[in-house]
């Protein structure tokens, strides 16, 4: 029986304590991911990845592909807890790169969002082609509500390239969990962080392709709402904020799933509202739900603050590593761990 976040942590942060974790007192064990690989898309533009698995022989030794979150990279603190843990379980661990986010120039005209499956379902061909074993996925906040929108979008096809995937703190309405991240506390602090970085890769996009988005109305935006509005919805296809977040929110799609599938999420968390989370009614049967009460964002610590993240991965690979011993058939292995459970 896999660990449960409700009973594996020691001692949780207390309620309403739900912060991003992150910093080197949190993963001292962690390994070093050197860049394996770096692929052009059809596209032309800047998708990285680093691990090791590309660069060893073909195995039948589980692969874990990780995709980050918002701004994140192989070094975020949850890519080295994710990566440490799959190393002790004898698995091989990649962390994909959204465009922009590895160091290397993203050349297309266009970068990356929440609701890209698009480009999940080109990431992870990729490994499949080039990995015997079975391939597992996580996708951690935005990289999770990006990788259950390719499941749904994928159905049972899905098996085929992957043998179980899990969201860790995804924001699977958009909509709610942009205006909960655009107030207050959020906005002074997590959103001015993400603008910090976002705006300056947006403007680096608009010298590439001139006429790309109105660069006055980019400058004067103070949210993610302003910022999706100018940039990341025209440019990617949607006609504006609101569109874009119901467009590729997963919520709505997670009846659709149909591969083995954990989606965890901390009722606590700052960045994801509770009563904006799936329930048993909004999923396949394929899906199961994690929602303990305290985690904070990709936090879940085991020890007061500055404690070890390794509990979090821990459970969530537990699951992932149950689908490979489950038969085709069984929607999941773990059918309950904590509150929320289904």
């Amino acid at each position: 029986m896999a660990p449960t976040l409700a009973t594996a942590c020691a001692a949780l942060p207390p309620e309403g304590a739900g912060l991003a974790w992150g910093g080197p007192a949190l993963r001292p064990d962690a390994p070093t991911l050197a860049t394996a690989c770096a692929a052009l898309p059809p596209e032309g533009a800047g998708l990285a990845w680093d691990g090791p698995a590309l660069r060893l022989p073909q195995s039948e030794r589980p692969l874990l592909v990780v995709f980050h979150g918002l701004e994140g990279s192989s070094a975020s603190h949850y890519a080295e807890a994710f990566a440490d843990v799959a190393r002790s379980r004898g698995w091989a661990c990649a962390v994909p790169h959204f465009r922009g986010c590895s160091g290397e120039l993203n050349l297309a005209p266009r970068a990356y969002h929440s609701g890209d499956f698009a480009e999940i379902d080109w990431i992870l061909r990729r490994f499949a082609a080039r990995h015997t074993g079975p391939v597992l996925a996580v996708g951690i906040s935005l990289g999770g509500n990006a990788l259950m929108r390719w499941a749904a979008e994928s159905g049972a096809e899905a098996r085929q390239l992957v043998a179980g995937l899990a969201s860790v703190c995804s924001p699977l309405d958009l909509a709610a969990s942009g205006w909960a991240i655009s107030r207050g506390f959020n906005r002074q602090v997590y959103t001015r962080m993400f603008l910090r970085t976002m705006v300056p890769k947006a403007l680096q996009k608009l010298e590439q392709h001139p006429g790309l988005f109105d660069r006055q109305r980019l400058l004067a935006a103070r949210d993610l709402y302003e910022f999706d509005n100018v940039f990341t919805a025209p440019v990617h296809g949607f006609k504006d904020a609101d569109d874009y977040w119901a467009r590729a929110s997963a919520k709505p799609h997670l009846h659709k799933v149909a591969v083995p599938a954990l989606v965890l999420n901390a009722l606590n968390d700052p960045f994801v509202p509770a009563s904006s989370l799936p329930q048993a009614r909004d999923t396949s049967s394929h899906v199961t739900l994690w929602q303990p009460a305290q985690g904070g964002h990709v936090g879940f610590p085991s020890q007061p603050f500055p404690g070890q993240v390794r509990v979090m991965p821990e459970a969530v690979t537990a699951f992932l590593a149950a689908q490979l011993e489950a038969p085709l058939h069984n929607p999941g292995a773990i059918t309950s761990a904590s509150s929320g459970a289904k």
